[in-house]
């Protein structure tokens, strides 16, 4: 999600917003509040993703997979996506955004026309993030993950505007933590494969946002948010049994491990949010 557009919007809301017909009496924001978003997320941008390797197992991915005779196994290259098939010339899947949703709850206080608050929230989303590597074989080896659950908590700070004080707009900033999915996919039939399954992953989220009463108990808003999470912790490893000279157990008998080199999952959202005050 271009986010030059995500503020435009959120801006471009905000003025057809001041045109509205305001409440008589001026707003007061202090309070709490129960609602939800619904929205987009955009595919993940993960650059040049691709596998690191630890052949001897010390703990160090900085090592190159070689056959027998010394060349590089993965010289094929990667690709961000799920592999169509065992080359690269097959192609690859691209990564996908999809639907945001989730609830939320919140507490605000107004000193003037500034007003400070903070958000917790439960959020789901469609987003799916894969890398895959080929190898000389040939074969394609794929790591695909998503959130399957995200928690929230974030500080906020805006101003008010407009005839009665009905138009809020603020940034906002927090942190997240989420539980990861993640499949692994090889058309790799000679050696075993075995993974650390899912995990959960922290981080932080920031974004702006605009709400607009609509009467004493109901706002509604649009919101960009971006989100960072650090999920660096998944590993396969590749194992025998296979011939000694099996390029993932020819510098360690117990196997090869490795790992994406893009450790962050990045996510975009613009949301639209509503909720009911009390």
């Amino acid at each position: 999600m271009n986010k030059r557009h995500a503020c435009a919007s959120a801006l471009a809301l905000a003025c057809i917003a001041t045109t509205l017909p305001a409440a008589a009496q001026t707003s007061d924001w202090t309070g709490g509040y129960v609602g939800l978003h619904l929205g987009r997320v955009d595919k993940p941008k993960d650059g040049n993703d691709r596998f690191l390797f630890d052949t001897n197992l010390d703990g160090t991915y900085t090592d190159t997979v070689r056959t027998a005779a010394g060349a590089d196994a993965f010289s094929p290259g990667s690709c961000n996506g799920v592999a169509n098939g065992a080359t690269p010339g097959d192609g690859c899947r691209g990564n996908s955004g999809g639907a945001d949703w989730g609830v939320r709850a919140g507490y605000d206080w107004q000193a003037g026309a500034w007003v400070f608050g903070v958000t917790g929230e439960y959020a789901m989303n469609d987003a799916r993030d894969a890398v895959t590597s080929f190898s000389t074989t040939p074969a394609f080896y794929t790591m695909l993950r998503k959130v399957d659950g995200m928690y929230a908590v974030r500080a906020r700070a805006g101003y008010t505007f407009g005839t009665g004080g009905d138009n809020l707009v603020y940034a906002t900033a927090g942190g997240a933590r989420a539980r990861i999915e993640n499949t692994y996919l090889t058309s790799n039939g000679v050696n075993t494969f075995t993974n650390n399954g899912n995990h959960t992953a922290s981080g932080h989220q920031y974004g702006i946002g605009y709400e607009r009463r609509l009467g004493e108990r109901f706002t509604v808003g649009l919101e960009y948010l971006a989100t960072r999470l650090d999920d660096g912790d998944y590993r396969v490893r590749a194992a025998g049994p296979a011939p000694a000279t099996n390029p993932f157990i020819l510098q360690n008998a117990a196997g090869t491990d490795f790992r994406r080199s893009d450790s962050d999952l990045d996510l975009d959202s613009l949301r639209l949010t509503m909720n009911y005050r009390f």
